[in-house]
C-alpha cells in the first residue's frame, strides 16, 4: 500500500488478494490503526510469486528493506519470531529463533507468526538438508537420525556429507531466503542435469526431489 507521494505504507502477504482487498473496502469494523492506514493509502502494488514460502520471504525482505509505517509492530517487536541460522559451527543450524539476537548467526525475518516460520523452515529442509539439531546432539551422535531417514537432513553429524559440500548447502539457503529462489533452482537443475549425464541417477532423483519441493 503506498501514500499520494508514492511512499510505502504497508506491506502484507494474502493468499486471495482479492478477499484481502474487499476486505479493507469493507466500510466499518476496523481498528484505528487499519482505518489510518486505509485512508492514507492512495494507490496498491501487487507482486505474485511461484509459493507460499517464497511470499513469505519477499514479505520479510520488503518489510526489512522498506520499513513500513504500518508494519512497524511487526519490524520491531522482539517476540515475533525469526529463522536463524548459525554461523558459530562448521556445519551450521537451521532453526526457529524468538528474542534477543544473542547466537551469531543469520536472522531471516520476522515472520508474523509462528506457523509461517514452521511451514518455511518445513520446506527449507526438504531442498536444503539443513540440520536442526543441537550442537550438543550433533556431537554425540553415532547413528544416522530420522530426518536424515526421511531426506529432511544431509546427516553431517555421522560422515554423511563433507564440510565442503555442506557449506555449498548452506550457501543455496542463504540466497533462498534473501529471495533468490530462480537462482537456486538453476543451479539445482544444473546439477541435475549433470549428474543424469554421468550415469549418477540417485543423485540426479535426489535433486528433481529436492527442485520439486522447491516449486510446492
Amino acid at each position: 500500500m503506498l501514500d499520494a507521494r508514492g511512499r510505502v505504507l504497508y506491506v502484507g502477504k494474502a493468499r486471495s488478494l482479492k478477499k484481502r482487498v474487499s476486505s479493507y473496502a469493507k466500510p466499518g469494523g476496523h481498528t484505528p490503526r487499519i482505518a489510518r492506514m486505509i485512508s492514507q493509502t492512495a494507490s496498491m502494488m501487487f507482486l505474485t510469486t511461484h509459493t507460499e514460502t517464497e511470499a513469505l520471504l519477499l514479505e520479510q525482505n520488503l518489510i526489512k528493506q522498506l520499513k513500513p509505517h504500518f508494519n512497524v509492530l511487526l519490524r520491531d517487536d522482539k517476540s515475533f519470531p525469526n529463522i536463524l541460522l548459525t554461523t558459530d559451527h562448521a556445519f551450521p543450524q537451521i532453526l526457529k529463533h524468538r528474542g534477543a539476537k544473542k547466537r551469531k548467526g543469520a536472522y531471516y525475518g520476522p515472520f508474523a507468526s509462528a506457523d509461517a516460520v514452521n511451514r518455511t523452515l518445513n520446506q527449507l529442509q526438504k531442498v536444503f538438508l539443513l540440520r536442526d539439531c543441537s550442537d550438543a546432539t550433533f556431537a554425540t551422535r553415532t547413528r544416522p537420525c530420522l530426518q536424515y531417514q526421511i531426506k529432511r537432513c544431509a546427516g553431517p553429524c555421522v560422515g554423511k556429507m563433507s564440510q565442503e559440500a555442506y557449506a555449498s548447502l548452506v550457501a543455496d539457503a542463504e540466497s533462498f531466503l534473501k529471495g533468490r529462489s530462480t537462482r537456486v533452482q538453476a543451479s539445482l537443475a544444473r546439477d541435475m542435469e549433470a549428474a543424469s549425464a554421468a550415469l549418477e541417477f540417485e543423485r540426479a532423483a535426489a535433486l528433481r526431489d529436492r527442485i520439486r519441493a522447491l516449486t510446492q
